[in-house]
């Protein structure tokens, strides 16, 4: 059932919500929680497709903000609010609002979604394309206790790790982090069958997938080795390769669907690593409403630190217990030029170390 709303409230949504539920004889609300999803109009019906299939595995009441460009100064000082409430098979096993602000209504999201809120229920809010670049202080991503992006999106995806490393809060979580659920789950499982220590690690896939780079993030964080980063025609992550102490661990998935898991002293076998649409991101992400603390430690670790490490390891021929050597030497190197700068010199005068000085003083080991 479609019910179209023009020039309307937030009240008469509502009541538009109910009409219609018991228009199709379910008066009863059993939606576990409220997913806000903020696009354009281009991206609206693929995330609305997305969100309507999750709802199978999670009833939810949708509602779909639409920020619509006006082409006038008059239309600027204006304000309308129009809606189209879906429920029954036209909303999945949910209920949808799909919201279209016009004028100076669009810049008081949060006041029209506010009221739309199913009481007592956890708040989702997923922005498909372009986020804001703190989705915790945004006025919508405020009401909600998770924030769903997606880097992938975004025009430079490894700039914006870096931001959302920088604004990140309890809540966030992205759908490129999502997307290597399997690959973590295969790894570990993978190195739960060796006795090894890991030496080294190669991740390897396609150019600006904020996917691999967040895999390379999070193992150089949990296995403390060095992490390489090379390049591949794709689709997505190709390969993770683990030089261990009892040989090399090799994950390869060339063609986006099936992999091959190769352990040393080992028969290969193939393990299947379809990559997931949408739907099956955003249900997985709806299953877990508290903070991931995995993925915070993996952002944080810092796409730039990834590269320095994998710079230090090429620059010693990939050598790891080299590159640990250098990097034990560069911590010294550190710690002395941060003693010698709170000790200061005889006239009292500290002289405070660079990045600059201290990649030289590294460099002149």
């Amino acid at each position: 059932m479609k019910i179209d709303l023009t020039d309307t409230t937030a009240g008469e949504i509502n009541k538009a919500l109910i009409e219609g539920r018991r228009a199709i004889g379910t008066p009863a609300v059993g939606m576990v929680l409220t997913l806000v999803i903020v696009t354009d109009e281009e991206n609206a019906y693929d995330a609305l497709r997305a969100a309507s299939d999750a709802s199978r595995e999670h009833p939810s009441r949708t509602l779909v903000v639409i920020r619509r460009v006006s082409r006038t100064p008059r239309d600027r000082t204006g304000s309308r609010l129009d809606a189209e409430v879906r429920v029954g098979a036209e909303a999945g096993t949910g209920e949808t609002a799909v919201l279209r602000l016009y004028g100076e209504v669009s810049d008081h999201a949060d006041s029209v979604v506010l009221p739309l809120l199913l009481p007592d229920a956890p708040v989702v809010v997923w922005w498909p394309v372009t986020a804001p670049l703190n989705p915790a202080e945004d006025p919508l991503g405020a009401l909600a206790q998770r924030r769903v992006t997606d880097t992938y999106a975004a025009e430079q995806p490894v700039r914006e790790l870096a931001a959302r490393a920088e604004t990140y809060t309890p809540g966030d979580t992205d759908l490129a982090w999502t997307r290597i659920t399997p690959w973590r789950s295969m790894l570990a499982a993978a190195l739960d069958q060796v006795d090894c220590e890991v030496r080294s690690v190669e991740v390897e896939g396609e150019e600006f997938n904020p996917s691999c780079e967040l895999l390379a993030m999070w193992l150089a964080d949990r296995l403390g080795v060095p992490v390489r980063r090379s390049l591949s025609s794709g689709p997505g992550l190709t390969a993770v390769r683990m030089e261990t102490t009892c040989g090399p661990v090799v994950l390869d998935r060339a063609d986006g669907s099936l992999a091959n898991l190769s352990i040393q002293g080992q028969p290969g076998r193939a393990v299947a690593l379809q990559r997931r649409d949408t739907a099956e991101l955003i249900a997985e992400e709806l299953r877990r409403l508290d903070p991931d603390d995995t993925y915070a430690a993996a952002l944080r670790y810092g796409v730039e630190r990834l590269a320095m490490g994998a710079d230090a390891v090429a620059a010693l021929g990939g050598a790891p217990e080299q590159a640990a050597g250098k990097a034990a030497e560069d911590e010294v190197v550190t710690e002395v030029a941060v003693a010698e700068s709170e000790a200061g010199t005889e006239e009292g005068e500290a002289e405070r170390p660079t990045p600059n000085s201290l990649a030289r003083k590294a460099a002149s080991k």
